[in-house]
């Protein structure tokens, strides 16, 4: 049996948590492994999810409301032990200091373009599976 990788997708809109699936595809790259999606329309859902456990990265809307991906993405690395790598979905390129200050390893522009996203999302399943190594 092939290892996965969970992916939490946190979005109000179900259209960009489509996106990001479609971008993802089966798996992102060659060398990482084959993707499960969980997804997430509120900040409790992705709160309830991150205290399960087992998730490898979150994908954050940037835009989502009532709370946008960037403040969630800062709570969850204050009040998450062991908090996977984020990627977060900004709205414009001018927004990439906001992804630095909630802390979130990666920034990618909505709407999602496939081979950027595909990138960043591989990139930290790389990181994740050097850093368990």
């Amino acid at each position: 049996m092939q290892p996965t990788a969970t992916v939490l997708v946190y979005s109000d809109d179900s259209n960009t948590r489509e996106q990001v699936r479609l971008a993802t595809g089966r798996r992102p790259a060659p060398d990482v492994p084959v993707v499960e999606f969980l997804e997430c329309a509120t900040p409790a859902a992705v709160l309830k999810e991150l205290d399960r456990g087992g998730v490898d990265v979150c994908v954050l809307d940037g835009e989502a409301v009532p709370m946008g991906g960037m403040g969630l993405c800062r709570q969850i690395k204050d009040e998450v032990f062991d908090c996977p790598p984020v990627l977060v979905l900004i709205g414009r390129p001018q927004d990439a200091w906001l992804a630095t200050w909630s802390r979130a390893e990666s920034a990618v522009t909505l709407p999602v373009e496939p081979v950027e996203f595909a990138a960043a999302l591989a990139a930290l399943l790389r990181e994740k599976k050097a850093l368990n190594a």
